[in-house]
């Protein structure tokens, strides 16, 4: 599928803000300080820009159909002078919660996206939260695990949960549709990973015998990033350009990657087999 420029930066700018914050998580805890940094990455030079990255709105924001005015909204968040206040109550439960982490962040998710704070932009940050808050607590050792997915499979039941914790307080029913998203993206993350092993252990019994170890050394870069190039391989192997040129047209003639595009310098080669994996659709199903 063909992504515009506009989608791409936005990717870009989420990984981004998602490195930024697992660094700045060794320097402080999950805190307000770093939502609004975590905004600042995502919205420079995306759409929402005008919406003041990295500051919290100072007018009242709404959520609705289109064309919805404050009068016909769905809902009305906080208003602009109870945001810091709000914040400030959500800092202080995410470590003071003694609940289960994941019910601690399912409750803190909902509460960020009832605050509302920034003018645009709030869905995205609130999952980043997610995946932040799992990382501090130790409970993923990398990013491994992606709720938006899930979210967007189920769009409809992702709103109307929040809807239901705001006008009837079914805070079990949110609980049970949050939980049954790890699970499935859990499984969804679980699949791929054993997918991509597989495919890896095939590749590196392929140039086993190689007199150099090179093209198996290159392999194992390719387990972190299915794009490669002969410069790049060089760096992260210690090895000479011409060494690492030759493993990975070694890997070319195996039908392992195969050069994106048609670039005489700077050449990159892709996995595709491991792409495909990585970008195929989540298999998930709305809650039933």
């Amino acid at each position: 599928m063909d992504r515009s420029p506009d989608d791409l930066r936005e990717v870009g700018n989420y990984v981004v803000a998602l490195e930024h914050g697992i660094v700045r998580l060794k320097e402080l805890p999950l805190c307000v300080r770093i939502i609004r940094e975590l905004h600042e990455k995502l919205m420079t030079g995306v759409r929402g820009q005008q919406a003041t990255p990295g500051r919290f709105r100072k007018i009242q924001n709404w959520i609705g159909k289109p064309g919805s005015t404050l009068a016909t909204a769905s809902f009305i968040p906080p208003p602009p002078d109870d945001v810091e206040t709000c914040l400030a109550a959500l800092e202080k439960f995410l470590h003071e919660s003694d609940l289960p982490p994941l019910v601690t962040i399912a409750l803190a998710h909902y509460q960020f996206e009832a605050i509302h704070p920034f003018l645009d932009g709030n869905g995205r940050v609130g999952r980043l939260l997610i995946t932040l808050f799992l990382i501090e607590r130790q409970i993923l050792p990398t990013p491994l695990l992606y709720l938006s997915a899930f979210f967007e499979a189920a769009r409809r039941d992702y709103y109307d949960g929040l809807r239901g914790v705001s006008e009837r307080g079914e805070w079990n029913e949110w609980l049970e549709y949050f939980l049954q998203g790890v699970a499935r993206m859990s499984e969804d993350a679980l699949s791929r990973a054993s997918r991509i092993n597989s495919k890896l252990i095939e590749w590196q019994k392929k140039v086993a015998g190689d007199s150099t170890n090179a093209p198996l050394r290159v392999v194992e870069l390719l387990a972190a990033n299915p794009f490669i190039t002969a410069k790049g391989a060089a760096e992260k192997l210690g090895v000479a350009f011409t060494t690492a040129q030759r493993a990975i047209e070694r890997l070319e003639r195996l039908g392992i990657v195969k050069q994106s595009g048609d670039a005489k310098r700077d050449r990159v080669y892709c996995a595709k087999a491991l792409l495909d994996i990585l970008e195929e659709p989540a298999r998930l199903k709305s809650a039933e």
